[in-house]
């Protein structure tokens, strides 16, 4: 995390301000706590373009924009600073953020680099700054604490780890900027997790699984080759969990299996409560016959096919590798399509005709259903047959403990012998009954 130096004139300014006093910032890492409070104009305060609450913003806006250098070339330019006032003040319950400052006004300092440019109180800042623009000049001046010019990147980091699980009116961070965050912290800390974990106020496993998805949503963009961006994903969480829980251990071909139909599933909005059914090691193969049953995907088969060729073609190990260095796969074919395309795209067909990318995503959609469907039709007939073993071996497990337990027991004055060759005897008639049942 590189924070953007300002022009010297900033800092110069921001050093002669006579300060309202000192408040100790308990969430700084240093000893020394306590932080300079100084009013400075909503509009010559920076708004921080490393916050990571709004990095996957962030990118989509470049992204929409054409810019990709939008908030590295020059951050504290006019145009990354409007476009991430923009992103501010575009966000959820900011309304409600402006309405409780016009009601009760700024009721917590901001914190700011010591060149003006703001650590925390992005939002609160823009709301101040919108309020102002609608006509309440007494909401032109932001209170800040200010920290020391010598603060580094990994201290800054740090503190907004360490803010960022506060609440007030602070809208809450996505759960992928969240983990771009952790993703961050963790490199920042040697890539221990016990580390990482303790700066976000998290358990190591927390920590760690929100890294594992980021992980898997990284692989899903990068496949993309520029159509996706992590926020795209933002709404598919819970399904990339349950991936990442289910492939954290599993073997190499049956993790490759369930993530490629998961992703196709997420791509194609397949129903996620059916998706969990593909957790198994034939996962692509329920899927990959599915897509070779549904007449309305052959042409778009077709398409992926001779686009996966054409790769295949262009690349220098095809010829070295032979025919036995790569294994086609209808399911890797098809995800490789789709992850490149918007869903307002269109898809050439062999024949020369198109088709919308939202209708191939229903088609998809419910092939990967039917697939999950069958799958849990299978696991509940395999469920069926194992019932009757898994009780019998939980009723062995429980009987196997009773003498153990019987030289104690007889011990004791209320013992009741009768009583409990009673209870054995019906154990032995429901035996007998058992081994009848045919």
């Amino acid at each position: 995390m590189s924070i953007p130096l300002g022009d010297p004139d900033r800092r110069s300014f921001l050093a002669a301000r006579q300060p309202e006093g000192h408040v100790p910032l308990s969430a700084w890492p240093r000893t020394n706590k306590s932080m300079p409070l100084v009013e400075l104009d909503t509009e010559w305060v920076r708004f921080s373009t490393q916050n990571h609450r709004t990095k996957a913003e962030q990118q989509r806006e470049a992204q929409q924009r054409g810019q990709d250098d939008l908030f590295t070339s020059d951050p504290l330019g006019p145009p990354a600073q409007e476009v991430q006032f923009l992103i501010l003040s575009g966000q959820s319950k900011f309304d409600e953020l402006k309405e409780d400052l016009l009601a009760r006004g700024q009721k917590e300092p901001a914190i700011v680099t010591a060149d003006g440019v703001l650590i925390n109180g992005n939002r609160r800042t823009a709301a101040l700054r919108t309020l102002r623009r609608e006509g309440h000049q007494q909401f032109g001046y932001v209170r800040c604490l200010v920290l020391p010019a010598d603060a580094t990147p990994e201290e800054i980091l740090v503190l907004e780890a360490e803010l960022q699980v506060a609440r007030d009116f602070r809208e809450d961070y996505s759960w992928i900027n969240e983990a771009m965050m952790i993703e961050e912290l963790y490199e920042l800390s040697g890539r221990d997790w016990d580390r990482t974990a303790q700066r976000m106020h998290r358990k190591a496993g927390d920590v760690r699984m929100q890294y594992e998805k980021l992980l898997l949503v990284h692989q899903l963009v990068n496949q993309s080759q520029g159509t996706r961006l992590p926020i795209d994903f933002t709404d598919n969480e819970s399904a990339f969990e349950e991936l990442a829980k289910h492939i954290r251990n599993k073997p190499r071909d049956e993790a490759e299996s369930v993530k490629k139909s998961y992703f196709l599933g997420i791509l194609s909005g397949a129903n996620y409560r059916q998706l969990r059914h593909l957790r198994c090691e034939d996962a692509e193969t329920l899927v990959e016959r599915e897509l070779l049953g549904e007449s309305a995907l052959e042409g778009v088969l077709a398409t992926a096919r001779s686009a996966e060729s054409a790769t295949d073609d262009s690349d220098p190990l095809s010829d070295f590798m032979g025919e036995d260095g790569s294994q086609e796969s209808v399911v890797e074919d098809v995800l490789s399509l789709v992850v490149t395309r918007r869903p307002e795209a269109v898809v050439q067909l062999p024949d020369g005709s198109a088709v919308p990318m939202k209708s191939v995503l229903g088609s998809l959609s419910g092939a990967v259903n039917a697939a999950a469907r069958e799958a849990e039709e299978r696991n509940r007939e395999q469920n069926t047959v194992d019932a009757p073993f898994q009780r019998a071996d939980k009723a062995f497990r429980e009987l196997e403990r009773i003498p153990s337990l019987l030289g104690k027991s007889r011990a004791h004055s209320a013992w009741d012998e009768e009583a409990f060759q009673n209870e054995v005897d019906r154990i032995a008639k429901l035996v007998e009954e058992l081994r009848e049942t045919s």
